[in-house]
Parts: structure tokens; C-alpha cells; sequence
């Protein structure tokens, strides 16, 4: 398994932009399947977005999409989610986690970080 740890999040006004990092210890990045996952309070934990091991495939969820944006540096062993046009409903503890595969589905990954906060206010 990978360590992740994730960073980036605040408190920030509907329209503002955030980018979270989540770093991964290990020499074996490059052979991860990255996802964004996250959980608002009393909700479940609702997929983000996912980017394959190369880069080269990403998808976002249709709620996000055209604000959200996942990318990955695999030199430096880190995978970006870039939020625009925030708003209150974006408010969770976000997660990113590794996998073998990339998908949608939370149990696609057997690695996840500890969690950011993000809160939005109107």
C-alpha cells in the first residue's frame, strides 16, 4: 500500500477556486490509479474525479465538471485537485485515494488518506 496525505483545503467564499495536493510516499506512484473522493456531513462519501496512472485519462463527476480538475506529477509523487467557482454544497472532507484500477466506485481503491476540510460559505 501507498501512504497518502492530503493538504490544501480551507475555508474559502462561494466563486473562490482551491487546489488540494495529496502526496504519496513510495517509489510506486506511477503505478497508481489516483481518485478524489468526498463526504459533506450526514452524506455519504460521494466520488469526485479519478486520473489513470499516466495522466493521460481523468474523469469528473457530472456535478463538477467544468470546475473541477484532476492532474498528477508523478515526478514528484503528488496527484492536484484544482476547484473553481466553489460553493457551498462543495463543503467536505475531501479524500484522494489509490488503486490498481481507476474508477467511480470507492472500494476500487485500497488506499486512502487521512482527509481535508473544505468549507464553503455563501
Amino acid at each position: 500500500q501507498v501512504q497518502l496525505v492530503e493538504s490544501g483545503g480551507g475555508l474559502v467564499q462561494a466563486g473562490d477556486s482551491l487546489r488540494l495536493s495529496c502526496a504519496a510516499s513510495g517509489r510506486t506512484f506511477s503505478s497508481y490509479a489516483m481518485g478524489w473522493f468526498r463526504q459533506a456531513p450526514g452524506k455519504e462519501r460521494e466520488f469526485v474525479a479519478f486520473i489513470t496512472r499516466s495522466g493521460v485519462s481523468t474523469y469528473i463527476a457530472d456535478s463538477m465538471k467544468g470546475r473541477f480538475t484532476i492532474s498528477r506529477d508523478n515526478a514528484k509523487n503528488t496527484v492536484y485537485l484544482q476547484m473553481n467557482s466553489l460553493k457551498p454544497e462543495d463543503t467536505a472532507v475531501y479524500y484522494c485515494a489509490a488503486g490498481r484500477v481507476a474508477m467511480s466506485t470507492s472500494s476500487a481503491y485500497d488506499s486512502w488518506g487521512q482527509g481535508t476540510q473544505v468549507t464553503v460559505s455563501s
